[in-house]
């Protein structure tokens, strides 16, 4: 393809989807906020609106991350939108109640993954991220399954309290 076809087949992949559009305007740095579109389909597949009787989707939210990095893929993105998704799943659950141990599970993991994310990033960049983690844990206490449990473990194997 000469650079004219390409640039027809990436103004076409752009008006091909709403995700392609996303991908290119982190990818290109494109407005304010490269990080908005990803947290919206984080918060609203992991504390959808129950009044309008829509699901949790737990894999749309996690490929929303995988997205974010195959399009970007900067350390502090991708830990803000790791801790965001904890967030989000122990909000909602805190507000309606517990759910189901897939749902935890998946809480779990990422919290995992995010400490790990955390953990790597420079120290100046760790302190918020480490207050963020350390309240979602101690929001938890009251949240069955094990869930709490678990988080308190990684958190505390993480991270010395001394702060």
């Amino acid at each position: 393809m000469d650079q004219k076809q390409l640039l027809k087949l990436v103004a076409d992949l752009y008006k091909f989807s709403d995700e392609n559009k996303t991908f290119l305007h982190t990818r290109l740095s494109v407005g304010e906020d490269q990080l908005g579109p990803y947290k919206k389909i984080i918060d609203e597949c992991l504390s959808p609106d129950v009044f309008s009787n829509k699901p949790i989707q737990v894999a749309k939210a996690k490929k929303a991350i995988s997205s974010y990095s195959k399009a970007l893929g900067d350390d502090l993105g991708q830990a803000e939108l790791m801790v965001y998704f904890v967030e989000c799943g122990n909000k909602f659950t805190l507000a309606f109640g517990d759910l189901y141990q897939e749902y935890y599970d998946a809480l779990n993991r990422m919290y995992k993954r995010a400490i790990d994310k955390v953990l790597a990033l420079p120290d100046e960049q760790q302190n918020e991220f480490r207050q963020r983690l350390k309240a979602i844990m101690t929001s938890s206490s009251n949240i069955g399954w094990g869930y709490h449990d678990t988080l308190a473990d990684d958190y505390y194997s993480a991270f010395d309290d001394d702060e």
